[in-house]
């Protein structure tokens, strides 16, 4: 019952990121033009997410169990840090060039455009380059 309901939960996320055009890099590096054609539209989009979340997450907060059985695991973590600002500096920077982010990229890379392969990699070897440093950083 996990599984499938993770498999729907992704669906539906990737329907939603469709749907919001958050899979066109055109329309999101459109968002991020401040200063030329800016397209808030994607702001409407994010503003939309932040409201249908309030509830849940509400709730989720009062719980010890999800409603599967399993341990309720929400972020406990309040404060700015060093490793949080650099590494939404990275995603951020990433997201600006490449106009798309780790979720929409799983969408499009199903379309087999080989910028979603590129962009796939680079983001696997930042993982791995990550893991690493965490592993000799941990010793």
């Amino acid at each position: 019952m996990i599984k499938l309901s993770a498999f729907i939960a992704g669906l539906l996320f990737g329907f939603g990121l469709l749907l919001a055009g958050m899979a066109n890099p055109g329309k999101v590096l459109a968002f991020l033009d401040l200063t030329g054609a800016w397209d808030p539209s994607l702001a409407l989009v994010m503003v939309g997410a932040i409201g249908v979340a309030v509830a849940p997450l509400t709730w989720a907060r009062r719980q010890s169990s999800s409603l599967l059985g399993r341990p309720m695991q929400l972020p406990v973590k309040r404060e700015l840090d060093p490793r949080l600002i650099g590494g939404s500096l990275l995603f951020g920077i990433g997201w600006g060039i490449a106009g798309i982010c780790p979720g929409p990229a799983v969408v499009i890379l199903l379309t087999g455009h080989w910028q979603a392969i590129v962009f796939m990699l680079a983001m696997l070897a930042g993982m791995l380059l990550f893991t690493a440093l965490e592993s000799r950083r941990s010793h």
